[in-house]
């Protein structure tokens, strides 16, 4: 992110007042207020990139009383047109883009033409209803995560011009999929970067007590679209199940941050002789359980609460070993203040997991931290193997799947980093 030391000069950002920020976003075009970045800053913004800094824009009185999610015209030094974005006045990334036109509508039309967009590239990537329906900028909607389970959408707004645009975005979700349940999972952390509160919602229709099911090759998990962590379900890293699945028929496996046991039921399902299950979430092992009953599978599925760390260094010492060992744990970077220490965890956790790792077989390790770069997590692997003492080969390095595109002026929203090795 450019300026990143601009945030701990900013004020903390008051809370939302959702209708005023809605009456700001849905000025008439003319009525738009009219926005100007600082001499010699508007390169980056002609190149498109989707967001301008705080620290890049003529700060007037009127622009620091103006409510977050406000729509704006945004204009060079000079006064030239850039185009229509979503402004925060409190927020690092002052302004996100909407629309090259500066009079676009910001109207049930705006989000039916990006939805239009977004349902026809999943359609060729997947032959049913379950994936990342909408993935914020490189989607054309900036801060905005819509989850589709088939009838029952999930949906995060994560930016205030998405919070100030919720009936027209609601409006077009209705109108293009018709679903039994919207539910506003607006409960992530970084919404306080732009002064919104968290809370959980049912915006349309009712999920039903029952779980949600989505299913993977032939397995199928219950999905709790009001309590499960973020959305309730990791789409992300669905290509790299089917890569670890197609590995683990007879073998034994080790998933060492289950959770709801997304990595280590597709092992089973894929013909695992023995899976173990670790996680220190009680909650998130029971939906594990749960969905390895629902499939036919516990009886070669072993589940175990504990910390993951003191667990696999125990293991280790025990002379424990399995033919793929998974690691894919929370972010351990969430800020870049943890960054020293959180990088150093992958190595560490890499070294403790290496040792497990039976000679000839595989160690999947993943990161989901924004702030960690492909070549830190690589580094740190390598780093963890020679402190183990294992040798071994890289067999792919990968990302998140393809219903989760990337901005091409944001590479640094490719936040899933992951490694595949052969270890010797």
């Amino acid at each position: 992110m450019n300026n990143p030391t601009l945030a701990a000069h900013l004020p903390p950002p008051p809370r939302v007042a959702a209708a005023a920020a809605i009456a700001h976003a849905s000025l008439s075009p003319g009525d738009r207020p009219a926005l100007r970045l600082l001499p010699g800053h508007d390169r980056r913004v002609r190149a498109g990139h989707p967001w301008v800094f705080s620290n890049e824009l003529s700060f007037t009185p009127a622009m620091r009383a103006m409510a977050p999610g406000s729509a704006v015209r945004l204009e060079s030094a000079s006064g030239g047109p850039l185009g229509l974005f979503g402004f925060n006045p409190h927020s690092l990334i002052a302004a996100r883009r909407l629309a090259e036109d500066p009079a676009a509508a910001l109207d049930a039309g705006f989000f039916a033409a990006r939805l239009d967009r977004a349902l026809a590239l999943r359609s060729r990537l997947f032959t049913a209803p379950y994936y990342r329906l909408v993935h914020a900028e490189a989607d054309g909607l900036p801060g905005l995560i819509v989850d589709r389970f088939d009838d029952v959408l999930i949906v995060q707004q994560n930016a205030a011009i998405m919070a100030a645009l919720e009936a027209p975005l609601l409006a077009a979700l209705r109108e293009h999929l018709s679903p039994r349940a919207i539910v506003l999972r607006n409960d992530a952390a970084v919404r306080s970067l732009e002064g919104l509160a968290e809370e959980v919602r049912v915006a349309e229709g009712a999920p039903g007590d029952a779980p949600i099911l989505v299913r993977e090759n032939g397995v199928a998990f219950p999905v709790d679209p009001l309590s499960g962590q973020k959305t309730g379900w990791f789409y992300d890293q669905r290509p790299n199940r089917d890569r670890i699945a197609a590995l683990c028929a007879g073998a034994r496996v080790l998933d060492a941050y289950c959770h709801t046991g997304a990595f280590g039921l597709r092992a089973a399902g894929a013909g695992a002789a023995q899976v173990l299950m670790l996680d220190r979430s009680e909650p998130a092992l029971a939906l594990a359980r749960a969905a390895a009953a629902r499939n036919g599978l516990a009886d070669r599925v072993e589940f175990r609460r504990a910390e993951a760390f003191a667990e696999l260094e125990r293991m280790g010492q025990a002379g424990e070993r399995f033919d793929v060992v998974i690691c894919d744990p929370p972010a351990f970077v969430k800020s870049r203040r943890d960054h020293a220490s959180g990088v150093r965890g992958y190595g560490k956790l890499a070294r403790l997991a290496a040792r497990l790792v039976a000679p000839g077989g595989f160690l999947f390790l993943a990161s989901c931290s924004h702030h960690v770069a492909p070549e830190e997590l690589a580094e740190q692997i390598a780093r963890g193997l020679h402190q183990a003492g294992r040798a071994g080969r890289i067999l792919g390095s990968y990302g998140a799947g393809p219903d989760h595109p990337v901005h091409p002026a944001l590479p640094e929203s490719a936040y899933l980093k992951a490694q595949l090795l052969a270890l010797d």
